[in-house]
């Protein structure tokens, strides 16, 4: 078969399906993945040396003949190939563990190129475990791949190796780079002094010199930028020419109705949102903004203002939660907000043990409260003219869906999304050019800044005598949170909830202590945190699954052990499940690694409350993968490119505002737009 750049990877020559497989687990599917697998480092084996010139601890490659290679058997039993190189100006030993298969295919007489760094074994100087290339002749080094050159090492998977990777891909772009079309217009990558995509691609993986790999890497960045910020603001142009909704018009008198009837008082921020939703809402076009603000901040009221106006415009909302908890606290404070005040009625739709039927059909409109049961049962429920979907990351695109496709063909719900994940501005104006923002900054009043400590090693037991007072003394709970389920032979000091909850049920006696993790069944996890919320415990050792969603009025204690394995955002949200009242809190950070550079980012914590901030400094410390883990928090994950690199963004994003400005429909550009067409960036927004 003929094979292209969107061909299989398994059809490649020695790759096949084992490989293939292998390839997956990394995402690489592709010819076109393999090409784009970029290194993350390269080895330096450029300098060659004559082998009487070699010093311990140079890395360095040497070209000789192999005058013997053999197994040999250590004092200890273990067992390694040693072999002797020869140059024209001496000879140097070779030891390679664990690779008795080399005495197989290597043979005395052959031309090797080797690289590695120089060391000792016993008094002799010696090669331990280099690279290797056979060589048909002396002068051969020109054209190697793993010696005598800058070596690309790539992220690798166990069975696939950065030599095995560096023969394919040497293969492939030999053989297809050439049918690789640029995407970027010329006049752009000229403006901005950047090589073609092909000359990019290659260079990436076998550059001669670090200042080309550097360059080859801006210009693979550049691409991914683009192409980010350009598919989200085709997708806003689409989402304002194709789809239409109900207007939902609200006077000004009903809106200050609403808002005075409220059993509090909105912050600045709040009646900013506010005013943006429904502004949002009184147009045909559908609304789709994500409202940000940390744990507490107010989100659901706000999200009410939209409800109150499509149940006055004869519409139905809905809200969609992640979770049974989240769901029935969303739930009771709408009944509080508009069930008791205004008469609208709210039906709370679950599944598992508490799954309840879909109401009745009928011509009154209602907000319908759930969970992926409310996704269900769509096809059930009423249309809705306004939808409000909570941690939206934590459903899938086809899910989300599911909600919009009940009404009439064109015509959408507005769409409010909801997150308490900090988004730094950053990340804001790239990864979400096509959905509007509202962050809400402050807390509202009455909720206190929650006083944050970091807790070396030498005070760990000193403050579990405090815990015990404290929670004795106020009647109030506690949260540990731990990094693992269960210990790990590999990470001996990384706490893990199943061995602490153990712990810290002889420590903490005779208080009460429970525990929850992620590998429990849905009902174990929800009797835990019932339990957790009826007071009937007073200390629940968790992993992370409490992040988001649960509400417990009384904990004012957040325990995080080995603090250092999260990114402050979220160390920021799990702290933001205590100080749900007026009570002091506090949140206390374990971590054993009290290397000055762990210590100073986790002290950020004790001065700094504001998530968006902390997002903003987490995105410098540690970029953008570190901020939101895996792709399950919704922001595109890039192979090249970082949003801290502020420069190279804010040049993209002008970029991409000028070519919009210039040609919307991409139409001098028929092949950036039927690339964009098939582009698989996933996106928060989608």
């Amino acid at each position: 078969m003929e094979v292209t750049l969107d061909s299989p990877i398994q059809f490649v020559p020695r790759v096949g399906p084992r490989m293939a497989s292998l390839l997956a687990k990394v995402g690489v599917k592709t010819v076109y993945d393999l090409m784009t697998y970029v290194p993350f480092r390269y080895k330096d084996y450029s300098l060659v040396s004559p082998i009487a010139r070699l010093q311990p601890g140079e890395t360095v490659t040497v070209v000789g003949e192999l005058e013997y290679i053999r197994t040999f058997i250590t004092k200890n039993g273990k067992r390694l190939v040693m072999a002797r190189l020869r140059d024209e100006s001496g000879a140097i030993d070779i030891t390679w563990f664990n690779q008795l298969y080399l005495t197989k295919i290597l043979s005395a007489g052959d031309t090797l190129s080797v690289s590695g760094n120089v060391g000792w074994f016993g008094q002799k100087k010696v090669l331990s475990s280099p690279e290797y290339e056979v060589l048909h002749s002396a002068g051969e080094n020109k054209d190697s791949l793993h010696t005598g050159r800058l070596v690309p090492v790539y992220p690798e998977t166990n069975g696939l190796s950065s030599k095995w990777l560096r023969g394919r891909i040497a293969f492939v772009l030999e053989q297809y780079l050439s049918l690789i079309q640029d995407p970027i217009p010329e006049y752009i990558r000229v403006s901005h002094h950047l090589p073609d995509i092909q000359h990019a691609i290659q260079t990436i993986h076998f550059p001669d010199t670090l200042e080309h790999a550097a360059l080859a890497r801006e210009r693979l960045a550049f691409d991914e930028l683009f192409m980010l910020m350009l598919q989200s603001q085709q997708q806003k142009r689409w989402w304002k020419q194709s789809l239409k909704a109900h207007a939902l018009r609200i006077s000004k008198n009903q809106l200050n109705e609403f808002v005075s009837r409220l059993p509090f008082t909105l912050t600045p921020d709040q009646l900013t949102a506010v005013s943006d939703i429904i502004s949002d809402l009184a147009s045909p076009t559908p609304m789709n903004r994500l409202l940000e603000g940390d744990v507490g901040a107010g989100k659901t009221v706000v999200a009410a203002a939209g409800m109150f106006a499509a149940f006055l415009n004869q519409q139905n909302s809905a809200l969609l939660a992640p979770t049974q908890i989240l769901a029935e606290q969303h739930a009771n404070t709408l009944r509080l907000i508009l069930e008791d005040t205004f008469h609208i009625h709210i039906h709370l739709i679950l599944g598992g043990s508490k799954k309840t039927p879909p109401p009745p059909k009928t011509s009154i409109p209602a907000i319908y409260v759930g969970t992926h049961a409310l996704l269900s049962k769509a096809s059930e429920l009423p249309d809705f003219g306004f939808i409000v979907i909570d941690e939206q990351q934590r459903f899938g695109v086809a899910q989300r869906g599911a909600l919009r496709n009940q009404t009439k063909e064109r015509v959408v719900p507005h769409q409010l999304s909801m997150t308490a994940t900090p988004i730094p501005r950053t990340i804001a104006q790239t990864a979400f050019g096509n959905i509007d923002i509202s962050v809400l900054h402050t807390l509202p009043k009455g909720r206190v800044p929650i006083k944050t400590w970091v807790v070396p090693t030498s005070k760990r037991n000193a403050a579990y005598e405090w815990i015990k007072k404290e929670l004795s003394n106020t009647h109030s709970q506690a949260f540990v949170i731990c990094p693992l389920i269960n210990e790990s032979e590999t990470l001996t000091t990384v706490k893990a909830a199943t061995s602490e909850f153990v712990t810290l049920k002889k420590i903490f006696s005779p208080l009460t202590v429970d525990l929850l993790h992620g590998r429990m069944k849905a009902d174990e996890k929800t009797e835990a945190l019932t339990r957790m919320h009826d007071q009937k415990t007073d200390i629940l050792v968790s992993t992370p699954v409490v992040e988001v969603g649960i509400d417990i009025p009384e904990a004012t204690i957040m325990v995080i052990e080995a603090a250092e394995r999260f990114g402050l955002s979220q160390l920021h949200q799990l702290r933001g499940r205590v100080g749900r009242r007026e009570k002091p809190s506090y949140c206390l950070l374990f971590t054993e690694n009290e290397t000055p550079e762990i210590i100073n980012r986790l002290k950020a914590l004790e001065t700094v409350h504001n998530g968006p901030e902390l997002a903003e400094l987490d995105l410098k410390l540690r970029g953008p993968g570190e901020l939101f883990g895996t792709r399950q928090h919704g922001v595109a994950g890039f192979a090249i490119a970082t949003l801290s690199d502020t420069e190279l963004v804010a040049r993209v994003k002008q970029t991409v505002n000028d070519l919009t400005n210039q040609d919307p429909s991409l139409s001098q550009f028929p092949y950036l737009r039927e690339r964009l067409q098939g582009s698989k960036i996933d996106t928060i927004q989608s």
